[in-house]
């Protein structure tokens, strides 16, 4: 892969992180109970969003491990052990994003039934398998590299 290819791509991580970062600040403003509350009562008062802003954190280290792993493509470092270490915090983070999903998942079947949950499952079920995704190909490049060095 050369320098430019694994630049524009760096530049796409960076954007989608930026673009993640500003619909979370963004969206519970714009939220129906939230439409007429002070900043205070829409990031203070809420516990979910203290949950979904601590689950953040995963995504965004993951991202910028997916920025480091492209500078060691752009600079033919792939075979490394940083290249290796990369892959590993990725595939941590993945399931760490499982986890912090599966929970309110499982909250939302075992407690609250009754409610119409299908849209929420439906969103945290894609997100649990585009992290399952994403862990078992880090996973699989992380042996490969690892039998490489």
């Amino acid at each position: 892969m050369n320098k430019l290819l694994s630049w524009v791509l760096q530049v796409g991580v960076v954007l989608l992180s930026l673009a993640a970062l500003v619909f979370m600040l963004w969206m519970p403003t714009q939220e129906g109970r939230n439409v007429n509350s002070t900043l205070y009562e829409v990031y203070f008062n809420d516990p979910f969003l203290a949950y979904a802003y601590t689950a953040s954190i995963a995504f965004f280290i993951g991202t910028y491990q997916v920025f480091k792993l492209l500078g060691f493509i752009g600079n033919n470092q792939l075979a490394s052990t940083a290249s290796v270490k990369a892959l590993s915090v990725l595939k941590y983070c993945a399931l760490a994003m499982m986890a912090f999903i599966a929970a309110p998942l499982a909250y939302l079947v075992v407690v609250r039934p009754e409610d119409d949950i299908a849209g929420g499952v439906a969103m945290g079920l894609f997100i649990l398998v585009g992290s399952l995704v994403v862990a078992t190909i880090a996973r699989m490049f992380e042996r490969r590299l690892q039998r490489t060095i």
